[in-house]
């Protein structure tokens, strides 16, 4: 009788030239699956004092200060980021929503407002720079009831449509009369340029100037 053993059943070969088959679909991902996990299990383990540190460096507080000025009157005192504008302490701090963030870039004017009596974008303005300044806005230029001769002006020439410019183009209108430059409608208009109003009242703006200089 044969002893041989079917070519199936025969033990794989051995020595230095044996050749193993390739590894299958299967066989690759489970390797994979396997030595990955150990991997991420190894950092886990071995990098705990790392993610701590980094999770420690996120919640790290941005650099702040103390700031002291007064506005419409008041003297406030408050801590911020450094990076905060002085739009953002208004509207965001201290509650005082009237100055509007249009572009927040500068180039819309409705965040206008007075800073020591000159006119300035708010949103431009940082306020760690403010230390002891005085910052009047659109809240603050009525006495109790009575408007500001401008802000009534505005009434008076119908100056607004949508309203969302207004507080800034009064507050660039009060700067412009204190600052003198209301002897034309052309100067006014060049003073006045850096105000957009988006629906157009710009003849009926440069004469509720005109009016409150008139009458100062």
């Amino acid at each position: 009788m044969s002893t041989e053993l079917p070519e199936s059943a025969a033990p794989p070969p051995t020595g230095a030239g044996e050749s193993f088959p390739a590894p299958t679909r299967r066989t690759f991902i489970a390797t994979s699956t396997a030595v990955g996990g150990a991997v991420v299990a190894g950092s886990v383990v071995g990098g705990t004092s790392l993610i701590g540190a980094e999770e420690a460096t996120a919640t790290e507080r941005p650099p702040s200060s103390r700031v002291s000025l007064t506005v419409n009157g008041t003297r406030r005192t408050v801590t911020v980021d450094n990076r905060t504008s002085l739009l953002d302490l208004l509207r965001e701090h201290l509650g005082l929503t009237g100055s509007k963030k249009g572009c927040d870039a500068g180039a819309c004017g409705a965040c206008t407002v007075l800073v020591d009596g000159q006119r300035v974008n708010a949103c431009l303005t940082l306020t760690v720079r403010l230390e002891g300044a005085e910052v009047t806005t659109i809240e603050g230029l009525a006495r109790g009831d009575e408007l500001h001769p401008l802000q009534q002006a505005f009434i008076d020439e119908d100056a607004f449509q949508c309203g969302y410019c207004t507080p800034g183009q009064i507050m660039s209108g009060v700067g412009c009369v204190q600052e003198g430059h209301t002897s034309s409608p052309e100067e006014i208009r060049e003073y006045m340029s850096g105000n957009v109003c988006r629906c157009g009242c710009y003849v009926k703006i440069v004469r509720a100037v005109e009016q409150t200089a008139a009458r100062k």
